[in-house]
């Protein structure tokens, strides 16, 4: 058999063996998929990659009125599972060298404040700088979460993201890399953690004869279904890496040379998986005029997100830092970046953005 194809057949299995609900063979064997192919030593499948942000916090010890540093450019989910563990979030800006926390932010603000934990983002697949975000958060001896949702399948220095820090997220949603529909993994080197994130996402269920809970629990582990769907995604994840690679690398070349047009960066020590090709313009034509043009032809395209402390929710928490991250948002667009694109799409999307600058 092909890669393509494996995910009916672990959902038949699980169909076949009567195991439905979140426990069953697809679980333990896509949590040990994931972990080997990363290079981590275990893994939570869970409900989705927030749980896993929220689970990796809890994990770490974060707790009422403790402070996070979290990127402001990132999406909400990254975010929200601070809130969830009443503790109060702290947005750091970015930097144009990676688009993703800046080393310099997270230094002032350690100046200012002693948080709980730091969680870094590999925003659009692309790494974050580790080796300086890890010798700032080692200095202060503070516990840092990986933000790999978007990541994937990127590299940063040879190393998988997500496997740096002390505890590691990825998401399967709908629109990532490999999906499963819903679901997220939280990795770690640290067995007796990822151990304790199964009991507490397993409703805190303690091993007793009857029901009995010594501790508060969430619903939060991956049913056997989701978690077989996973399993045959994971198999075609280098697949999608490549084409993703390659439709960054025909509107770079197709787009690159037109005015105020700048990709999004791709340094020598990074090997994104491209799981969105994002670009910022400076000339006449604006991110919302491509956009629109592309509404016109039923093509979809979206903003970078907006930043967290520009949002109604968030804005009265502190940030640190300059303007990166608001430039970033106001001149940066996402092409339609679908694996299931040939060349005839991807000429057509190249075709209507090229026809504003004529």
């Amino acid at each position: 058999m092909s890669d393509e194809g494996y995910e009916m057949q672990y959902i038949q299995e699980a169909f076949d063996t009567n195991w439905i609900a979140p426990l069953g063979k697809n679980v333990d064997e896509f949590e040990s998929e994931l972990a080997d192919k990363v290079g981590s030593k275990a893994a939570a499948a869970l409900s989705s990659g927030t749980a896993a942000i929220h689970m990796a916090l809890k994990a770490a010890g974060v707790g009422k009125g403790d402070l996070v540093f979290c990127p402001t450019l990132t999406f909400s989910a990254t975010a929200n599972p601070i809130i969830y563990q009443n503790a109060i979030p702290v947005f750091i800006d970015s930097d144009y060298e990676t688009w993703n926390m800046s080393p310099e932010a997270l230094e002032k603000a350690f100046e200012k404040y002693s948080p709980k934990a730091v969680i870094v983002v590999h925003l659009y697949g692309l790494s974050a700088d580790m080796d300086r975000i890890i010798q700032i958060c080692n200095k202060h001896s503070v516990p840092l979460i990986e933000d790999a949702a978007e990541s994937l399948g990127t590299y940063y220095k040879e190393k998988h993201t997500g496997t740096f820090g002390d505890y590691g997220v990825f998401s399967f949603n709908g629109n990532k890399i490999i999906t499963t529909s819903g679901g997220g993994m939280l990795v770690s080197d640290n067995e007796e953690r990822i151990a304790k994130v199964r009991f507490w996402a397993t409703q805190s269920r303690d091993p007793a004869r009857h029901y009995q809970h010594s501790e508060l629990g969430f619903n939060y582990r991956m049913s056997n279904i989701v978690a077989g769907i996973g399993r045959g995604q994971l198999k075609v994840l280098d697949q999608r890496v490549k084409k993703k690679k390659y439709i960054f690398e025909f509107y770079k070349r197709e787009l690159g040379g037109l005015d105020g047009v700048e990709f999004m960066p791709i340094n020598e020590w990074n090997e994104p998986n491209y799981w969105l090709s994002c670009m910022t313009l400076s000339g006449k034509v604006k991110p919302l005029d491509i956009m629109e043009a592309l509404e016109i032809e039923n093509v979809e395209s979206r903003p970078i997100w907006k930043p967290m402390h520009m949002q109604p929710f968030f804005e009265k928490y502190d940030y640190i830092g300059g303007d990166v991250a608001e430039k970033l948002f106001e001149s940066g667009i996402c092409l339609p970046s679908d694996t299931k694109m040939n060349d005839e799409d991807l000429g057509r999307i190249v075709e209507i953005v090229k026809g504003l600058w004529r």
